[in-house]
């Protein structure tokens, strides 16, 4: 299981993911809708204040780290990478959508971490179908 590369790729997209629970994507002041005179001047967006975006978070890296152990199962292992990567798209998304409610702001270094777990994720995928083409073509020579 370790030798493989794509476990490696798996492994890193899964802490960057649980990482991004941790830190913010985004920073800034928040719009001033008129009910509130006491706005939070700085504010910061991070995984876990958005319930779905927890629960998306948390599901994703749980996905790929169970991903890791079906290493006999390539092709579910391939489905759950590239669900993995639509489920980090949609992440990215709602973090978008989240930044519309500040006047000012910029982002964040942790928020290069979602560029990162494309990466790994897409890595991963490579790998993943390159060893099933080379079981595949060792199993045709047979």
């Amino acid at each position: 299981m370790i030798q493989r590369v794509q476990t490696i790729w798996m492994l890193f997209a899964a802490l960057a993911v649980f990482l991004t629970l941790k830190f913010s994507f985004y920073s800034g002041t928040l719009i001033n809708t008129g009910t509130t005179v006491n706005v939070e001047p700085f504010y910061k967006v991070v995984g876990t204040d958005n319930f779905i975006i927890m629960v998306l978070t948390s599901a994703l890296g749980t996905g790929l780290m169970i991903s890791i152990f079906l290493f006999k199962h390539r092709t579910l292992q391939l489905r759950i990478c590239i669900f993995a990567l639509l489920a980090e798209f949609l992440i990215i998304f709602l973090y978008v959508r989240e930044i519309k409610r500040f006047s000012q702001g910029s982002f964040d270094l942790w928020a290069a971490l979602h560029m990162l777990i494309i990466l790994f994720i897409i890595l991963a995928t490579v790998a993943i179908y390159k060893d099933a083409k080379l079981i595949k073509d060792s199993n045709r020579l047979r």
